[in-house]
């Protein structure tokens, strides 16, 4: 039963891992695609090599996540995993069928929360505030204040350029600025599934706490967080590139570079778990704000901060009802 258990628990991990590609995909290249830098197919097909290439680069925030929750040994604290797994899974299916970027790594950090709380384990708050929710408040409002900034200085250095010329250059530029925030994507997104996927072996008892993740759990998670990448994510999309506001390829090679550098900075400083949807998303609206602060289109800003407040809970609920029941089958 505890094989079945485990094996279960990877595979639901994967596919939370699929799903995040999919839902996500837009993170990385819906910029690129409305400002015309990129076709859509090439764009997707960028952002899923990077993506896998991201996952190799790191453990740190994988580490995190294996420890905001100590669900115990055994089959009891596998079904912990696993329910905390389909509270997230659930939400970002949600998310994305109503076409709002919300965070998938919030959705897994409160959906391992909710079951860990309805079950009585362990919870570490220290990892979880200062991990999760310190940096759920400050990366938006760093990349919305860097993106504004960055853009200020775009549009005075090249007050005096040809218009015409500057957007065939930044359009270029686009070109590495979406592949260096799909790559950061891959660095967070991907090691979060590795986390998990750590958590349930030490779970069975296959690895010690100590341990470095094994390499077929690295290969693992990048191959489906690539997979989900290429199969796209539309609807997500729509709304990052055209309906909060239309970039022009100067502001969409700023938001990227800005939304790319704090992953990175995030990852290997601080070892959080940041949301690439927060991060992307507030690094547009900061360098549309510098058109004029009517451009962006505050109405659909407001749908998505209101999925960003409500991700953490939903995930934690619908995780805790998938362990009660669970535990009536399972006690």
């Amino acid at each position: 039963m505890e094989i079945a258990i485990i094996v279960a628990v990877v595979v639901v991990a994967l596919v939370f891992d699929y799903t995040n590609g999919f839902h996500d995909a837009a993170n990385a290249i819906a910029t690129s695609v409305s400002t015309g830098a990129l076709t859509p197919r090439i764009a997707l097909g960028m952002a899923a090599v990077m993506n896998f290439v991201g996952a190799f680069l790191g453990q740190k925030v994988a580490q995190t996540v294996s420890e905001v929750i100590d669900p115990g040994t055994g089959t009891h604290g596998l079904v912990i995993v696993l329910c905390g797994l389909l509270g997230a899974i659930s939400w970002n299916l949600i998310t994305w069928y109503f076409g709002l970027p919300s965070s998938s790594s919030h959705a897994l950090i409160g959906g391992l929360v909710g079951a860990a709380v309805a079950a009585g384990a362990t919870t570490d708050w220290t990892v979880v505030v200062e991990k999760v929710v310190i940096p759920m408040f400050l990366s938006p409002v760093v990349a919305f204040g860097l993106g504004f900034a960055l853009m200020l200085a775009i549009m005075w250095i090249f007050r005096r350029a040809n218009p015409s010329k500057a957007n065939r250059g930044f359009k270029m530029a686009q070109t590495v600025s979406a592949a260096a925030m799909a790559l950061g994507h891959g660095l967070q997104d991907a090691q979060k599934t590795m986390g998990v996927i750590f958590l349930a072996l030490l779970t069975g008892g296959y690895v010690a706490a100590g341990d470095p993740l094994p390499l077929w759990v690295i290969f693992a998670a990048a191959s489906a967080i690539s997979l989900g990448t290429w199969s796209g994510g539309w609807r997500i999309m729509r709304t990052l590139g055209r309906r909060i506001i239309h970039l022009d390829p100067a502001r969409g090679f700023a938001a990227e570079s800005v939304a790319a550098s704090v992953l990175y900075t995030t990852a290997y400083a601080f070892q959080a778990p940041i949301s690439t949807t927060h991060t992307i998303t507030s690094a547009v609206m900061g360098v549309g704000a510098t058109k004029r602060l009517s451009a962006v289109r505050w109405g659909v800003a407001r749908s998505i901060l209101t999925a960003w407040v409500l991700t953490f809970p939903a995930a934690a609920l619908v995780a805790a009802v998938c362990y009660w029941i669970a535990h009536i089958f399972l006690p």
